[in-house]
């Protein structure tokens, strides 16, 4: 039997190995870059959205509220400025290029002159698009069901060198941002960053369908439809070390909660993080300290709000409002009838889309948002 029989036997049977942790890691459904989404909705509406300015006093203050409440079984995605992250773009530009229905800014993002990157957790069709381990996210299941949680990810990986027999294990703790140039790094680089790394610093490292097909350094890398690529800079650059091109490579993705527990998100193919947590069973959960917020904006001061919550009968709300603090928002979402709510990104950056209407303009360009509609693109 020739040794290169031998090595084709090897490499496909890592191949499928790879294929099934790749599969578990980037969670959701399949392998890295696969088209696996919640965009179209599981069958006929149950009813139509309605879009409703709702009163509610809290405190001895009135506050106006602009909600959207749709059916359980809506399709929903994450809207992506310019179709990929780090970019803004206008409410409307978004929308349209999802063929999105309904839709809420998303999670918090670089807004005040650096790259507009995103802060929160972000997952897209399936594939972790960026990691922020702080606040409150929420996510969506292909079949329907919701998750409100304080998620919080790790993403491990492998590689296997088939001449050699060897193996080994690489991590990176985020995704889809910019390396500070000077400082250590270890960044995970999908599709969705778009079609290149944007960047010409560090050791790059790039896996296409899970082998490894280029090892190099201080380039802007093309980052593969069906792979990744991964950037060692500073301190971690010893990482790259571990690869070669022919390597096979995967990465998992780990869900924890605050208190460092396993909880069951892998099959969540869309989710967006910001938070706080407003309610939780009903009840008014709000502990913004907790879940790592520093910032006034969030602790004690008002605001413009915007809000989305799970109701008792499963249905989805999406909801805006002016002047309020993070606990009245957390009081008037109880006040609505809310079972699960959370905060998502405010300020300038609150804006409420429905059916061909701006409900809530933003005041700047978005980085993301959430999207609603029964034909998503």
């Amino acid at each position: 039997m020739s040794t290169k029989f031998i090595r084709t036997i090897v490499l496909t049977l890592v191949l499928s190995l790879t294929g099934a942790v790749m599969a578990t890691a980037a969670g959701q459904g399949g392998t890295a870059g696969s088209t696996t989404s919640s965009s179209k909705g599981t069958q006929k509406l149950a009813y139509q959205p309605k879009v409703e300015m709702k009163k509610v006093a809290v405190g001895g203050r009135t506050y106006t509220v602009q909600t959207v409440t749709m059916p359980k079984n809506i399709g929903v995605q994450v809207g992506l400025a310019g179709g990929k992250v780090g970019q803004t773009a206008n409410m409307k530009d978004i929308v349209k290029r999802y063929h999105a229905d309904y839709g809420i800014n998303g999670t918090y993002f670089e807004a005040y002159g650096g790259i507009p990157e995103p802060y929160g957790m972000i997952i897209q069709n399936g594939q972790l698009a960026h990691i922020g381990n702080t606040g409150t996210t929420i996510g969506f299941t292909k079949n329907g069901q919701v998750r409100m949680d304080h998620l919080r990810v790790s993403v491990t990986g492998s590689v296997y060198d088939p001449d050699s027999g060897k193996s080994g294990s690489y991590y990176v703790y985020f995704a889809n941002r910019t390396p500070v140039k000077g400082k250590s790094s270890s960044i995970l680089y999908t599709p969705a960053r778009g079609k290149t790394i944007g960047f010409n610093y560090g050791e790059m490292v790039v896996v296409d369908k899970g082998v490894v097909t280029k090892v190099t350094q201080n380039q802007d890398v093309a980052i593969p439809a069906n792979g990744y690529v991964l950037v060692f800079n500073g301190s971690e650059t010893g990482q790259a070390k571990r690869f070669k091109v022919g390597a096979m490579a995967s990465y998992e993705v780990h869900y924890k909660d605050l208190k460092g527990n396993e909880i069951p998100w892998g099959d969540v193919i869309t989710a967006v993080g910001a938070g706080p947590r407003l309610v939780k069973d009903g009840k008014l959960a709000v502990n913004p300290t907790a879940e790592g917020f520093t910032s006034a904006k969030i602790l004690t001061s008002g605001g413009a709000r915007s809000g989305i919550a799970v109701m008792k009968d499963g249905s989805i709300m999406i909801a805006t409002v002016n002047g309020a603090t993070i606990q009245a928002w957390a009081q008037v979402m109880q006040k609505l009838g809310a079972q699960q709510a959370m905060n998502l990104d405010g300020g300038a950056s609150s804006g409420l889309y429905a059916n061909g209407r701006v409900l809530t303009s933003a005041g700047r360009p978005l980085s993301n948002m959430l999207l609603f509609g029964m034909n998503l693109q």
